[in-house]
């Protein structure tokens, strides 16, 4: 047994509806997956055309939080140059609320100018955005653990908020983001992992290589200890785009489906065979220690029910 939790990781943007996102989300939760998470992105990469168009994820986690019942769900992750930490403190909380304490908040500074550019949102530079991850994390942080009753005030480099009544308040209560456990990633080598000490219940590696993610899951654990946590209480987990077929024939049509070589996911992703994914997932548990594994599948279509099945069914067992 490798000790690593599977979870199905979508890109919406690239061309799914609201509905095609229940359909996965449902399909991963009969099957078993430990929870569904989605991109926070609002315009298509590459050559997709992206249609119908993007989903809001909030709107879409307020959705699946009430026509699922039992699987987790979350961003990964949400840019703060989309989401004010205010409403979004409220916003998390009605989610959580929904789901029956479900719900997980991944949060990055954003990247994508294209998509910023295109639907009117600022896009600060770089530190000016990693300031206002910063404050915003202290700032959800602060509105989630107050307790009720008292009022809550900040005043940050980017954000100040005075006199709140940092209401409503959500049903999980995590010992380090005082509400729904929080996420943060990246490949920063100095601030992100001091942010994920501080304020994370999990750090995440998203498409790194394998001795790249291991050098950052260490600056991690480094901040930890400056910070006095122990390393061990902060979950580490990594995103791969996931390709799984019976034979190689299906490996290199669902590769093919998304527009991708076989050879190159088997060095950057994850695919194969049951036996090589589960042979991977191995090779990442014990150089990183990662015990959550984001299988971000691209291909909504018809096939995508028959692929979680697959993947549920004969790696699922051997890893988890």
């Amino acid at each position: 047994m490798v000790g690593v939790d599977l979870r199905i990781f979508t890109e919406p943007q690239q061309g799914a509806s609201y509905d095609d996102q229940l359909r996965v989300a449902r399909a991963a939760e009969a099957a078993g997956f430990d929870a569904f998470f989605r991109s926070d992105h609002f315009l298509a990469m590459g050559q997709r055309d992206g249609l119908p168009g993007p989903t809001d994820a909030w709107v879409t986690l307020a959705g699946l939080a009430r026509e699922t019942s039992t699987i987790r769900l979350g961003t990964l992750v949400s840019p703060v140059t989309f989401r004010l930490p205010g409403p979004t403190a409220i916003a998390a909380a009605q989610v959580d609320a929904m789901s029956d304490g479900r719900l997980e908040v991944g949060l990055g500074a954003g990247w994508f100018e294209g998509e910023h550019t295109a639907y009117g949102i600022p896009f600060p530079g770089v530190r000016d955005r990693f300031e206002l991850l910063e404050d915003s994390l202290a700032v959800i942080a602060g509105l989630w653990g107050t307790p009720e009753g008292e009022r809550f005030s900040y005043a940050g480099a980017t954000v100040t908020v005075t006199d709140s009544p940092a209401l409503p308040k959500p049903v999980q209560q995590d010992e380090f983001s005082g509400g729904p456990p929080v996420i943060v990633g990246g490949t920063g080598k100095r601030r992100t992992p001091a942010l994920a000490a501080r304020y994370a219940a999990e750090f995440n590696t998203s498409f790194a290589p394998l001795p790249a993610a291991t050098e950052q899951f260490d600056r991690v654990a480094a901040a930890c200890d400056e910070v006095g946590r122990a390393p061990g209480s902060l979950i580490r987990s990594a995103a791969m785009t996931t390709v799984v077929g019976r034979d190689e024939a299906q490996v290199r049509a669902r590769a093919e489906a998304i527009g991708r070589d076989p050879a190159e996911l088997r060095e950057s992703g994850l695919a194969g065979t049951p036996t090589e994914v589960v042979e991977r997932l191995g090779q990442w548990a014990e150089r990183t220690g990662i015990g959550r594994a984001y299988l971000q599948v691209l291909d909504l279509g018809d096939d995508v029910v028959d692929h979680l099945e697959l993947i549920a069914a004969e790696v699922m067992p051997q890893v988890g």
